[in-house]
């Protein structure tokens, strides 16, 4: 089967022949209509594709007519199947990477793969399309021209509670994947970390039938999911507002809770609230942000007093 178009030879990897090139092949996110013609080109030619479920990746096989071989690679083979995947491309042949939904090594097995090809100085060539992040920040409405992007939060402990902080002192907006079973927990904790009347926008199942945008104050969300009235299947994506304008005004008022200090924002210790509140403080700082400023801003967002951030000591 010829290469696909772009694909030209290379040096190998570990200094052999022609290597094999590592196609990174978004697929869409709900849609099946959602593929580029440049996907569908790649995985027609390419002599094999590692899915992460081949099962799902049939059906858009199946769409559109190809019949290009396929193996399994996810997370719980990832460690059997890697040397296979790298034998492959070292012996010259191309390597298309697929995931469920989206794009492999975003929140979706691949990464190490991509990351061991390219240690051995193999050609990565990534091939956009759909993505659920992409979807939520303009479908919301309320990211902004900045924004990150947090994938899944820590499930629990501090580095959960580091997070919480850093997304409610940002003034950025922050974007959230999130399982439909822990969004009720994580809408409650935004809320008391960020303040209830920090914007934020529930979005789920993107471009399927059934795509839903639910915007609003994080505590009136964090409200609905509590009591059944927001619906909590399929895939969801959280958006949240970032710190602009804190008081007044659209973006509402920065939380005066404190993180960590009470509601299910961990149930931490006032000495653990203050310790993350500290350590983002020197995070901001050490970005080049006065202290000044960057203690006013970890106070509005975690009500702990300004007096007891703006002395931190300096870390070094």
């Amino acid at each position: 089967m010829s290469r696909p178009p772009e694909a030209t030879e290379s040096a190998g990897a570990g200094g052999g022949g022609a290597a094999g090139r590592l196609y990174v092949v978004a697929t869409p996110i709900g849609n099946l209509s959602d593929v580029t013609l440049r996907a569908l080109e790649v995985l027609a030619a390419v002599p094999l594709v590692a899915a992460e479920d081949t099962r799902l990746t049939r059906r858009l096989f199946a769409r559109h007519r190809i019949t290009t071989r396929l193996v399994s690679f996810h997370a719980r083979n990832a460690a059997a199947r890697l040397p296979e995947l790298l034998a492959h491309l070292r012996s010259g042949a191309d390597l298309a990477l697929v995931s469920d939904a989206g794009t492999p090594g975003v929140s979706d097995p691949g990464e190490e793969l991509v990351a061991a090809w390219v240690e051995e100085g193999g050609v990565v060539i990534p091939i956009p399309g759909a993505s659920a992040v992409l979807a939520a920040v303009v479908g919301s409405g309320l990211a902004g021209p900045r924004w990150t992007f947090e994938g899944f939060l820590p499930r629990s402990g501090r580095e959960r509670r580091e997070r919480l902080a850093r997304i409610a002192a940002d003034e950025r907006g922050a974007v959230i994947f999130e399982a439909p079973t822990r969004t009720a927990a994580t809408l409650a904790e935004l809320a008391a970390a960020c303040g209830p009347e920090r914007p934020a926008a529930v979005c789920r199942e993107l471009t399927k039938i059934h795509e839903q945008f639910v915007r609003g104050p994080l505590g009136e969300l964090a409200e609905r999911a509590r009591d059944g009235r927001l619906t909590l299947r399929g895939e969801i994506v959280i958006v949240v507002g970032g710190l602009r304008g804190v008081g007044t005004g659209r973006w509402g008022a920065a939380g005066t809770q404190g993180l960590g200090r009470t509601g299910p924002a961990g149930q931490a210790s006032d000495a653990d609230a203050l310790t993350v509140a500290r350590d983002e403080v020197e995070r901001l700082v050490a970005e080049g942000m006065a202290r000044s400023e960057a203690a006013r801003r970890v106070a509005a967002a975690t009500g702990i007093p300004r007096r007891q951030l703006y002395g931190a000591p300096r870390r070094g």
